[in-house]
Order: structure tokens, then sequence, then C-alpha cells
């Protein structure tokens, strides 16, 4: 049989300005290293025709699957605040799009496939650290319940790709609701092309917004819709420890979803200033500072839509400014809901928000560990919190956060253990932590070892679970171990 996917190609069918199509270049000797077997099913295809050296080949853009339509998108963005008019896939090709067995449409894309019209003299290959490092965080993203792009498979290329050194080749096979960005308008917007805006802005609905189509005012409510998603987004970023590490708006998916996880990274000890990413230098994209950017790149996705707002600018950005005016409330709403069901709180009264926050100034104080102290404290509903306090450098600043605690929970009539399961169900046990991914990059480049990556998968994949067979992928690293930086892909 032949690998065979059911490709729909809806962008492809817009304008030619919207895109450029290119074919992904030959590599020598693609190797399947991983297959994301339940992703493949859930996306009607046949993982054991892609585990076959054909499907290895189309997954590394070898072959170009029958149905293809093979494109690279084109897009703006503000990189660190600066705007780029033309930035666009420059090492990204999507093959088309399929339905997923819950009526879904998905890209399917392939990263690291070669040289397009926007890879600015880049080589358009990807290596494999960062492939491996994008497949194990996207999918620890999904089991942890967070909107997220998601990997089906990683393949080494048998080419090396040139950075500072010759490292192993890869390509990561991408599936997402789409790729359209906010810098997907802002290509069009910067280039005055309403129209083109106006077609985008329409085919976003259609797929991602569609009930939309018969309001009065479609595209005021589509700006609203995607402020509110984003809202959700990142506070659920905030809720587990998570730095995205590159929020230019060209990496701001209009779909809700997390996208392009280059130097991302989980927090180990709780810091408010945390960053990670080398090209950060000024602490832009820290992770307090996640919700402030996301209103800064939704803010450029309302400049883009004015046009279709209103003939009168001032009208229009009244508008745009009272639509941009709920991310605030949506994003405290969220987070302050998601803190609550950490601490184990069910209900709301007054003085929980300033409880919360006592904790997480002592964790920052105290260099706690976020995933470990959350984790600990649904143990201590039902014991006396030896685990918890071990987190804190000075663990009477628990002890007298503890018993306000203790006072507040007793007022609620939830027993210990459901307590406790109600709070293990949200405060994960198993991060990516940035240790562990190091070390699965390093056995694999160095080593060809892919074991240490499929366990580290395999961990992932149940983040919520004790699993004590790999408690030792829940510690925090040794201080020799502890990595203070994380590097862009390309």
């Amino acid at each position: 049989m032949t690998v065979h996917f059911p490709f729909q190609n809806s962008y492809a069918a817009l304008p030619d300005s919207f895109f450029a199509r290119v074919a992904p270049t030959p590599v020598a000797a693609p190797r399947l290293i991983k297959l994301n077997r339940p992703l493949a099913v859930q996306l009607g295809l046949d993982p054991d025709l892609l585990e076959t050296p054909e499907g290895a080949a189309i997954l590394a853009g070898k072959t170009v699957p029958e149905g293809a339509d093979p494109i690279a998108m084109a897009y703006a963005g503000h990189q660190f605040g600066h705007f780029v008019p033309q930035l666009g896939d420059g090492r990204a090709i999507l093959l088309g799009e399929v339905i997923d067995r819950e009526g879904v449409r998905r890209d399917i894309q392939l990263k690291g496939s070669g040289p397009t019209p926007f890879s600015r003299r880049g080589d358009g290959r990807a290596a494999l650290g960062p492939v491996l490092r994008e497949y194990i965080v996207s999918e620890a993203m999904y089991a942890l319940g967070i909107p997220t792009t998601r990997s089906l498979a990683a393949v080494v290329t048998g080419e090396h790709v040139i950075r500072e050194t010759a490292l192993p080749g890869a390509v990561l096979t991408r599936v997402a609701s789409s790729h359209i960005r906010v810098g997907t308008f802002q290509f069009f917007a910067v280039r005055r092309d309403t129209e083109a805006i106006r077609r985008l802005a329409d085919h976003v609905i259609i797929r991602h917004y569609p009930e939309l189509r018969a309001t009065e005012r479609p595209y005021h409510d589509l700006l609203a819709a995607i402020v509110a998603r984003q809202a959700e987004l990142i506070a659920r970023w905030l809720l587990v420890g998570f730095i995205h590490g590159v929020m230019n708006t060209d990496n701001s998916s209009i779909s809700g979803e997390t996208i392009d996880y280059g130097p991302c990274a989980f927090m180990d000890a709780y810091n408010p200033a945390q960053v990670f990413s080398s090209i950060d230098e000024m602490g832009r994209y820290a992770y307090a500072n996640q919700p402030r950017i996301a209103l800064w790149n939704l803010t450029r996705l309302a400049e883009c839509l004015l046009p279709l707002f209103s003939d009168e600018q001032e009208k229009a950005v009244a508008q745009a400014q009272d639509i941009l005016g709920a991310f605030s409330d949506q994003f405290s709403a969220a987070y302050q809901a998601g803190l609550r069901r950490k601490v184990g709180l069910f209900t709301m009264r007054d003085g929980d928000e300033a409880l919360i926050q006592d904790l997480l100034d002592a964790m920052a104080k105290n260099q706690a560990d976020f995933t470990l102290t959350f984790r600990k404290l649904g143990d201590a509903a039902a014991d006396d919190g030896g685990d918890v306090r071990a987190q804190f450098m000075e663990p009477a600043a628990f002890d007298e956060w503890a018993g306000r605690w203790r006072a507040r929970i007793a007022l609620e009539p939830q027993s210990a253990a459901e307590r406790q399961a109600a709070m293990h169900a949200v405060n994960p046990m198993f991060i990516p932590r940035n240790h562990r991914v190091e070390a699965v990059i390093q056995a694999a480049v160095n080593d060809d070892n892919y074991a240490p990556f499929e366990e580290l998968v395999q961990v992932l994949a149940k983040p919520f679970q004790d699993q004590p067979d790999y408690a030792a992928y829940a510690d925090p690293p040794l201080p020799d171990q502890r990595v203070l930086q994380t590097f862009c892909g390309t």
C-alpha cells in the first residue's frame, strides 16, 4: 500500500500574494526517529505506513505525497519590538491540510525542509537538537492541556547543517489548526492591501471562528474572540511556569495555540523575572512580562483590522481600544481562577488573591521550585506538608503561610482526599525540565542514542500521574545541571 494523505488545501487556494509555491528540498538518507502514532490515527493517517521508508521519505520532504500543494506562507512581524515587513516561512513548508477524526482542519507542515523565497540567505534546514526540543515540549504542552501545535514526526536527514559547528540535520512534521499569525495580517497591512486583509480575516473566521459568520460586526467580533483566546492561553502558560522566549508577532497564532518552540523553557525555581532565551538580552519576554506582551501583540493585530472596522479612523481606533480593553480582565480572571485551583480553593472569598500572592512572594524569595511546590501542596492537604517545606530555603516562610492556608481551606466542605485529587489534577508532577531536555539532545546528537528521548516523551505524556518508576524526572536540577540559557533553532 501507498501512504495516503487526504489533503485539502484551502490556504493554497487564496491569492498568490499569501504564499510562495515551493517544494521541499530532497535529503540524502531520511531515517524516522519518532512517529506520534496516536496523533497519526487522530489525523486519519496510517501509522504503520508512515513508519515505512516511503513514509520517512515523505516526512523528511524527500517525496511530496499525492494531493499536497506545498507552500511557504508569507508574513511580517515585530521581532523584539522592531518591525520587519517581510519574514515568511524561511525553513518550513506547508504540505496541505487534513480533516481529523473530530472534524477539525489541521495543517501538516515540514519544518527544516529546505530554503524558500523567504529564507533570507538561510539554509532552510533544522538541526536535530531544536527538532527534538520542539517535539518534546509541544507534546508535553498537549498533555498538560494547553492549546498547542503538535509534533507528528521527527526524521534525521542523513546530512549535516552548519551552525557554530556541523550538526545532524532533521525535519519536524508539525501539526496545527493553522499557521496564521498576527504577522500574517501585518504583511498585508504594511502594504496597505485592505482587500487581502479582508480576505484573510474571512478565511480565519471560516476556519477558526465560524460562529461569527452571521454576526452584525464579524471583524470586531473576530478581534474580540482572538483577544479572549490569547488571554486564556497566556494564563495557562503562567500556571505551569512556561516561558515562550520569543513572543514576536510572527510567533503569535491567530487560533490561540502555542506556536514556535524556539528558546522556550519551564522555570525550576520561581522567579517572575526569569529569562532563558539567549537572544532576549533585555528581558522583554520574561515570565511575568508575557501577559503585557500578548496585549502588545494583539494591539498590532487591531491596527491591521482598523480598515475593516470603519472608514472613520478615530471611530475605528475607539472601537479597537474598547475590544482590547477586555484583555486584562479576561487574563486576570483565567489566571486567578487557575491559581485558586492550584492551591485547592473551590470558592471565591475576599483575601484569596492576597493569600496566593503571599505564597508566590515567599516562593520567589526562597527560590522554591515552582512545579514541586504546588504539587507537594496537594499532598499537604492531607498531611503535615513536610515535602513542601523542603522546597523553601527558610521553611518557616512556608509554615507561616500554611497556617493561613489551612484556616482558609477549612471553610470549604471538601475532604482532604477530594482536595488532594483536585489539586493533583491541575498541578503536574512532570514538566520538560531544561536539564532533562538538554541531556536527551546531547545523547541523540553525540551518540545517536534516542532511548533517553523516548523515555522522556513517555513520562511527559502523563504529567499528572506520580509514576514512581520515573520519580527522578520530577527532580529539579542539581547546581551543576542548571540550564541558564536556551537557544533559537536558527
